[in-house]
């Protein structure tokens, strides 16, 4: 202690020798003395250390006419004015004498130090400053009025009047130095004065490439909010687009609403912002690209708002903190357009590198981002990230697979098996949240899973987390009557152990024995009594409180009210299964990249987005007299450069969009005597998914030629095990494609005569190869004219969603009365069972139509031996296998019924079996070339156990649901 003490008075002596010395060298008549003294000052203030004792010294040399001497003085004086404002005000004199100094930078300066005087007597002098260094010849000194303006309006808000008319000044003003203060400037004083923008709209629009960095960010927020007040919504144009994408037969209706209303347009000054916000998304600074991605998500028509997804996804190699904001605002986006980031589903998978924070944003976007094409891929993931280290994010992973198993039904049975086996897990912290996520679930379909409940029963003794032991024992309250036996056992363990279980715990406790009491009063009544009796005395009034009103309302007496009837109506009614719902879903009230949105709470000093006015404000409010737009010669030299290359930019992005919107020549035919000759010219018309994927952008041209090599190979599939338990391998294993077995077509109608004005279109599918890419699914058309006159250019238009490829055939150019024609089509549906939508054109008509898939179409049959089946079933384990038990007609018992059912449903191919009880049968799907896998066990009886195993967890799903229904039938 003594030396501590001792040290510490000989520092603070040594400073006071040092302070004494700068004190002596300020002082003395030599500048150079001067001059080092103040630059040792800045030092010390550069390093943290205080040096507002030298504040009298310091401020006898404001006056020396030494430009160099002046500048420091004044950096000090900025620090040191607010504090020592006494001795400022002794020199103020000499701050108003420095307004008129030749030096920019004094001038600038000394308005700094003057605003920085915090005492409301100098208010009239401060203004007066202001105003005169808002119309000085220096954009430097401008820019320091702007920032004055705002530290005036916090001393004296009474002043606001005068201010706003020196705002209204300096936003006339051309320079790019001056614009983004004068900006922060409105911002802080009056954002409501909406109409001092109008005219000077157009001119930040146009200086917002030029603008410093955080200008712009500025800029930016503020047009944001302007034009949500005096445009007309973007987005109206799609609901007009989607109530209207079918005709009616009879239409004359709706063709009179279509000629009364008026189509959008968009004004071109709101087009103005977003063309020139655009090139800033290459922007170094983070918060220009998120700034430039917010006003996308806000102003832009929903078409182009995915402009900003790449960088966006580019700012994820930033640092930790710029992930983190990044992050959260991908997720506000991800839940109502989850296409947005599709493409991009690998960059948000999580790293070992990776913070909890970061890592739980991410997971939050795979779980937004899930689909059924896609969730077989994540669930991949979200298994890895279980085994995790990071026991915080290993339970937050399961409950993101309870989300995913919430919003596709198709997976809830696989995520709930995978969950079981979770249970096994040595760590108690992602059992006791496995628990907690099953029952959120079982709660969806509790009839269906009896078993999981017993099994959950029997982990009452080794499950320690207060949280998890309340959810099971609520489980069992809940579903008591399913499990009769065990129940009343659950309850006597608990009973044992009822004084030294947390409150939680105990309540739930005490939910169970009521339950069980009016169920099963003959095995529970005594228990029930003594767990009653021991929550009567417990420490905790919640509990005392809930034990008292449990016995009234359950154990009838003289005192009881009419409330006791009706027990069993409070205590066993049926509870509504909960939505598992993103955290992010409500955040998207406050405005993208903001700090109200970060925290999701409003901030102080939050302005809100208005709603889109409902009639179009008047647009010549923005116009100006003389126009006088910035040209190249124009600009600034010092940024000679940089808008040099921002020009090039510019045309080369134009040069790329009018090559985009050149239109390829449509192929069409002579004739349409023959199918073969329909098809031959179809042949020659461009690759399946080209037309798609020219939309793409240039630098992933070198992978799509890269994919099209390795798909020359269609035999050779690539499997990821999914059980390897230590690295993710890779199995690559041959297969050939077989015939299919023979079964009679299915026609479906596509479009009726008389939704098509006479012409009558029907599909199937012929279950052969595709003649335009093996990825595809081969679909036949015939197309038959009702109509008394000739159809002419019948083609196909439009086409959609964006993850599914169409090849078109080629156009028909005429299609005579009640004649009819095949022509053949190529769809790569991705392995999905999502419709593919297009519209099918003649001459004068437009018909929007979809094909829907069933799931056995998807497939192609391939040939094994039983022992390659025997070998990639048992790879394709866990979530790759679904299961399910059911009741076939005795008649059909056989080898030669139960392949006819199932070739019928699906294309597969049959595998040699040494065994006649069991049926296997095996085919890929066509798009990913994916092994899918199903077996039919006979058991005594008349029941068979189905299997179907597969990577395709959802096309899985669905294809047991589709061969359960046609076994099952007689």
């Amino acid at each position: 202690v003594f030396s501590i003490k001792s040290y510490s008075a000989l520092n603070l002596y040594s400073c006071s020798l040092k302070n004494e010395d700068l004190k002596e060298m300020l002082e003395s008549n030599k500048e150079s003395l001067k001059l080092e003294a103040m630059k040792r000052i800045v030092g010390l203030i550069a390093k943290g250390k205080n040096a507002s004792e030298l504040f009298p010294a310091v401020v006898k040399n404001v006056a020396s006419k030494n430009i160099e001497l002046k500048k420091l003085v004044y950096v000090y004086l900025v620090r040191y004015a607010e504090e020592q404002q006494d001795l400022a005000l002794l020199s103020i004199s000499t701050f108003q004498r420095a307004l008129k100094d030749p030096n920019q930078l004094i001038r600038a300066s000394a308005l700094r130090v003057l605003s920085s005087i915090r005492v409301p007597i100098i208010v009239p002098i401060m203004m007066l400053a202001i105003k005169e260094a808002a119309t000085d010849l220096s954009p430097y000194v401008r820019k320091t009025a702007a920032h004055a303006i705002q530290k005036l309006y916090s001393l004296d808000p009474e002043q606001k009047e005068h201010l706003i008319e020196v705002i209204d000044k300096l936003l006339k003003d051309k320079s790019t130095l001056v614009a983004g203060s004068v900006v922060m400037a409105f911002e802080e004083v009056c954002p409501d004065r909406i109409d001092l923008i109008h005219k000077n709209y157009r001119k930040l629009c146009n200086l917002l490439v030029d603008v410093e960095e955080w200008g712009q960010v500025v800029i930016i927020t503020m047009l944001t909010r302007y034009a949500r007040t005096q445009f007309l919504s973007p987005w109206r144009e799609d609901a007009l687009f989607d109530e209207n994408s079918e005709k009616a037969f009879y239409d004359s209706d709706v063709e009179k609403e279509k000629a009364d209303s008026k189509p959008y347009m968009m004004d071109p000054d709101h087009r103005l912002l977003l063309r020139n916000t655009k090139p800033l998304l290459q922007s170094r600074n983070t918060a220009v690209v998120m700034a430039v991605a917010q006003l996308y998500w806000h102003l832009a028509p929903k078409q182009e708002v995915s402009i900003v997804t790449k960088s966006l996804v580019r700012l994820l190699r930033s640092h930790r903190e710029v992930q983190y904001i990044v992050l959260q605002n991908i997720a506000t986006m991800s839940i109502q357009r989850k296409g947005m980031f599709e493409p991009f589903l690998k960059s948000f998978y999580v790293r070992s590198t990776d913070a909890t924070h970061i890592k739980t944003l991410k997971l939050e976007i795979l779980t937004n981002l899930a689909t059924e094409a896609n969730i077989s891929t994540i669930l991949r993931e979200f298994q890895t990230y279980v085994k995790s280290q990071d026991k915080q994010f290993a339970a937050t992973t399961i409950q993101a697979i309870g989300r995913c198993a919430t919003n596709i039904s198709e997976i809830t049975d696989t995520c709930l098996n995978g969950l079981v086996l979770l249970l096994s897990n040595r760590d108690e912290t992602v059992v006791a949240e496995c628990v907690v996520v099953i029952k959120k679930l079982l709660q969806t379909q509790p009839s269906q899973h009896s078993d999981i409940i017993k099994h959950m029963a029997k982990l009452l003794d080794n499950i320690t987390v207060p949280m998890a032991r309340a959810s099971i024992l609520w489980l069992i309250g809940e579903y008591c009557e399913r499990v009769p036996k065990i129940a009343p056992d659950v309850l006597r363990k608990v009973a044992k152990s009822f004084t030294s279980e947390e409150d939680i715990v105990k309540l739930q406790t005490l939910n169970l024995a009521a339950k069980l009491y009016l169920t099963n009063s003959k095995q529970t009544k005594l228990l029930t009594q003594y767990i009653l009796n021991l929550g009567k005395y417990d420490q905790n009034y919640d509990i005392r409180d809930r034990t008292r009103f449990l016995r009234q309302l359950i154990v009838p007496n003289e005192k009881s009210g009419a409330l006791s009837k009706y027990a069993k109506r409070i205590l066993l009614a049926s509870k509504p299964a909960p939505v598992l719902e993103s955290a992010f879903k409500d955040r998207d009230r406050f405005q993208l990249g903001t700090l109200s949105h970060t925290l999701n709470a409003k901030a102080s000093g939050y302005l809100e987005l208005s709603d889109w006015p409902t009639v179009a404000p008047d647009q010549s409010v923005r116009n100006v007299e003389v126009m006088e737009p910035q040209s190249l010669e124009r600009q600034p030299s010092t940024r000679g450069s940089d808008l040099f290359a921002y020009h090039l930019l510019v045309l080369l992005c134009s040069d790329s969009d009018d090559a985009k919107e050149k239109k390829r020549p449509k192929p069409k035919l002579d004739s349409v005597s023959s199918h073969s000759k329909a098809s031959s010219s179809s042949d020659n018309t461009a690759s399946s998914g080209s037309e798609s994927e020219e939309d793409t952008d240039s630098d992933s041209e070198p992978e799509q030629k890269k994919k099209k090599k390795l798909s020359s190979k269609p035999q050779v599939r690539q499997i990821l095990s999914f059980n390897c338990g230590c690295k993710m391998c890779l199995c690559v294993t041959a297969f050939q494609v077989s015939s299919p077995v023979f079964v009679p077509p299915k026609s479906h109608e596509l479009l009726h005569r008389m939704s098509g004005k006479g012409l009558a279109v029907s599909y199937h599918f012929p279950r052969q190869p595709c003649a335009y890419s093996h990825r595809m699914v081969s679909v036949q058309l015939t197309l038959t004219n009702g109509r008394d006159q000739p159809l002419e250019d019948i083609c196909v238009g439009e086409a959609g969603p964006p993850g599914i490829a169409i090849h078109r055939f080629a156009t028909i150019e005429r299609l005579q009365p009640e004649a009819s024609i095949t022509v053949s089509m190529g769809i790569d549906f991705n392995d999905s069972t999502q419709a593919a939508n297009f519209q099918l054109c003649t001459k004068t008509d437009q018909f929007s139509v979809s094909i829907q898939p069933a799931v056995g179409e998807l497939l192609m049959p391939v040939t094994m031996t039983e022992q390659d089946f025997l070998k990639e079933q048992g790879q394709l384990t866990g979530m790759n296998e679904s299961s399910v038990t059911i009741t076939i007609a005795p008649d059909s018992m056989s080898s030669q019924p139960v392949g006819r059912k199932v070739v019928s449903v699906a294309n597969m191919g049959v595998v040699p079996s040494s065994q006649n009880s069991i049926h296997r049968f095996a085919a890929k799907t066509v798009s990913s070339g994916s092994l899918v896998l199903s077996s039919v066990v006979l058991q005594e009886a008349s029941t068979a156990k189905l299997v179907v195993n597969t990577e395709k967890t959802v096309l899985g799903s669905v294809l047991l649901r589709e061969l359960k229904t046609a076994l099952s039938q007689g």
